[in-house]
């Protein structure tokens, strides 16, 4: 696994592991000039929450959307007492989890973290929920805009944040990992046999976007590059391409540079398939 900081102030990515799970949270990043309700900050609540679940996820009667439910809950009675958590500016993340619960590969991602699983001969599948690509898309359209590191493109994320504030974990909007326990209910989840699964990799967005936005690779490539150099390298890479497009003029995002993240999972139900 590994874990860098992009251009915030500080890293908001979190990933855990224990001998059967892996946790991997990307926190929502905060624009400095809108309140916020916690004093405790994103990064505090990621370390608290892939504390919490990298904890639960051991206890393999437990599901994992109890887990993430009962996560949530703990965090919530860590700082209910210093902090609004009543208010729409609070801390939030997005989830990946998996877990080895004994012939069976249990998963769950909530928000855009992505799980990308090797299954051999039947396919790489990924999974990710962009739920909330489907909301406030003019104001999205709009803070897309470049050039990236301008205040004018920093005026126009705040106010895609402002927007999307208002549609977090609500019916119609999109769910994250925030104060709302019932979160939990929105995650896409499920288990395939372990047998059937060979590699795996989980990724927060500033770690996947070399296929998802800037489509210099392959689900199968980048997993091949995490396979045989690693995780840092993938992140390596992911820089590279950042900065020979420091203006987001040919890949429009948020931010010139995220925080990335990218834990890789191998020799599952077998060696890796190297016809890939």
């Amino acid at each position: 696994m590994a874990s860098t900081q992009g251009v915030g102030a500080a890293n908001e990515d979190s990933v855990h592991v224990s001998p059967t799970g892996v946790v991997v949270l990307d926190g929502l990043s905060a624009p400095t000039d809108l309140p916020m309700g916690c004093v405790h900050g994103t990064p505090w609540f990621v370390r608290q929450l892939g504390a919490k679940l990298i904890n639960l996820i051991g206890d393999q009667e437990v599901s994992l959307r109890e887990a993430l439910r009962r996560a949530i809950a703990d965090v919530n009675d860590l700082h209910r007492d210093s902090c609004m958590l009543d208010q729409e500016a609070v801390p939030a993340s997005t989830v990946a989890m998996v877990r080895e619960r004994g012939d069976a590969f249990d998963y769950l991602v909530l928000s855009d973290n992505v799980l990308v699983i090797d299954l051999g001969a039947d396919g790489i599948k990924a999974i990710v929920d962009k739920r909330v690509e489907e909301v406030a898309a003019e104001e999205m359209r709009e803070a897309l805009q470049g050039p990236t590191g301008t205040p004018e493109h920093a005026s126009r994320v705040s106010k895609l944040v402002s927007v999307q504030r208002r549609l977090r974990n609500k019916p119609g909007g999109y769910w994250v990992a925030a104060t709302d326990p019932a979160a939990a209910d929105e995650a896409i989840a499920g288990s395939v046999e372990l047998a059937r699964v060979q590699q795996a990799a989980l990724l927060t967005d500033g770690a996947s976007r070399l296929v998802d936005a800037f489509g210099a690779l392959t689900w199968a490539s980048l997993l091949k590059l995490l396979r045989t150099e690693g995780p840092t390298a993938l992140i390596a890479r992911t820089r590279e391409a950042e900065l020979a497009d420091p203006l987001g003029e040919r890949w429009p995002r948020f931010k010139r540079s995220d925080d990335a993240t990218a834990a890789y999972v191998g020799h599952l139900g077998a060696a890796p398939w190297e016809g890939r």
